[in-house]
């Protein structure tokens, strides 16, 4: 097919369905280009054995640049593979995702997709929002069958404790979430990787993926694993549920002879139905620690159990 463009061979058919799914992904649509009228496929498979995507010429530059950017190479230069960037996320997290692109969109943030020109990436906004329904039912199941002799007010509580911003986002640190998120250029440059509301959004978005790549028992799967502990901890009356991190951070002060805390709300950010709140934590006038949450008082707490972790060491 003279009219389209070929910009990327290889001999594994293998790597060649990567490269078609990272285009597909990315909007551009690589075309049936074969070498015989029996393919199926669009690519085409050479004599030599060589498997040929091509694209359309107004679609080349763009294509080259989607490959180029998902390239691996050698020391000595020679581009030999592409890479999955999401390979040790896919082994933290356990599973592993029949579409990809699904994963790169969840990881996706608003900044990065704004920043896109062309309008063919879509943010993780949507996702978040399947995520959190999506958490909050398997929470809401798991909190119906394990804890029978609460009453509705205590298993509300013990939800709302779960799924909060601040558990969310330990959770997507310990998975080290924020190393795959993309971001846009301004949100790199003032620490979006670790903000707790973008790992919160990313957590929830990353639930959603799975849901859609492998269904709900996949999801309940991973949600089991990730929340498990903590529901047995906030069973028990652990430190996930009721653990006052601004009275143990006081106390800590005070036998150290030190001063006391002080909080001052130094921002907030989203919409008014989903606005975070940030907060940091003085200490004799100086800066220990600055956390995110949906409510100041939240934010309060996550900014004193890490301004405790510094101080513990």
């Amino acid at each position: 097919m003279s009219e389209f463009i070929t910009i990327f061979s290889t001999r594994s058919p293998v790597e060649a369905d990567v490269v078609r799914g990272l285009l597909e992904a990315n909007g551009v649509m690589p075309v049936v280009a074969s070498a015989t009228s029996r393919s199926l496929f669009p690519f085409s498979v050479s004599d030599l054995g060589e498997v040929r995507i091509a694209v359309h010429p107004d679609e080349a530059d763009e294509a080259r640049r989607i490959i180029d950017g998902h390239r691996t190479e050698l020391q000595a230069g020679k581009v030999v593979r592409l890479r999955d960037e999401f390979d040790a996320l896919q082994r933290a997290i356990d599973y592993r995702f029949r579409d990809r692109g699904l994963l790169e969109h969840a990881m996706t943030h608003t900044s990065r997709a704004n920043e896109d020109v062309s309008g063919g990436v879509a943010d993780n906004e949507s996702l978040e929002f399947l995520g959190d329904a999506v958490l909050g039912f398997i929470i809401a199941d798991m909190l119906f069958h394990e804890c029978p002799g609460s009453n509705e007010g205590e298993k509300s509580k013990l939800k709302a404790s779960l799924v909060s911003t601040t558990t969310l986002a330990r959770l997507a640190e310990a998975l080290s979430l924020g190393d795959h998120l993309l971001l846009g250029r301004g949100e790199e440059k003032t620490g979006g990787r670790r903000k707790q509301a973008l790992l919160a959004d990313g957590y929830e978005a990353l639930i959603a993926a799975i849901y859609l790549d492998g269904g709900i028992e996949h999801a309940r799967g991973f949600i089991l694993r990730e929340f498990g502990a903590l529901l047995r901890e906030a069973r028990l009356g652990g430190p996930t549920a009721h653990q006052d991190f601004k009275s143990a951070l006081q106390e800590y002060l005070q036998a150290a002879e030190r001063p006391l805390p002080e909080y001052r709300l130094t921002g907030s950010m989203g919409p008014d139905h989903r606005k975070q709140f940030q907060v940091a934590v003085f200490i004799g006038g100086e800066s220990l620690a600055e956390a995110t949450g949906p409510s100041k008082k939240e934010a309060e707490q996550e900014a004193a159990r890490l301004a405790l972790a510094r101080l513990r060491g």
